[in-house]
């Protein structure tokens, strides 16, 4: 049996073009941990958290600041679920749910605009969830 090797509903070919761009520039933008930005996090394979619209964006949260160029960032969706790969909390006065299972190193070249800031307490019980779910 045959795996068909690539969807037909992914844009591979439309992200790669924004990829190349995003590699090119120069721009710097700074940030810090706790900070929420719209982020191009692309058109990724299987169960991975695509970002949305032409630039392939989607708000992600500043969990570690490694340095000025790179993060670990989590991915945030407004669709509330519950569980251990989840992390409920408010932002801007609307509920926001982290997906901590699709945490991952990102560049600061993909970082577009802020949008909030996750308030420190909930930022703490972010970092505890997390580590027990990745048990570290």
């Amino acid at each position: 049996m045959q795996k068909n090797l690539i969807s037909l509903d992914k844009r591979y070919d439309d992200w790669n073009k924004v990829k190349k761009n995003i590699a090119k520039s120069e721009e710097k933008v700074f940030f810090k941990e706790r900070d929420i930005f719209w982020i191009s996090i692309g058109e990724n394979v299987g169960f991975e958290q695509n970002g949305k619209g032409g630039v392939f964006s989607r708000p992600v949260l500043i969990v570690r600041k490694f340095s000025k160029s790179i993060f670990f960032g989590v991915p945030l969706s407004t669709k509330i679920k519950e569980g251990s790969f989840f992390f409920e909390f408010d932002l801007n006065n609307n509920k926001s749910n982290a997906l901590l299972v699709q945490g991952r190193i990102f560049d600061a070249k993909r970082l577009e605009n802020k949008i909030g800031m996750i308030n420190k307490n909930d930022f703490l019980s972010l970092k505890e969830k997390l580590k027990k779910l990745l048990d570290v």
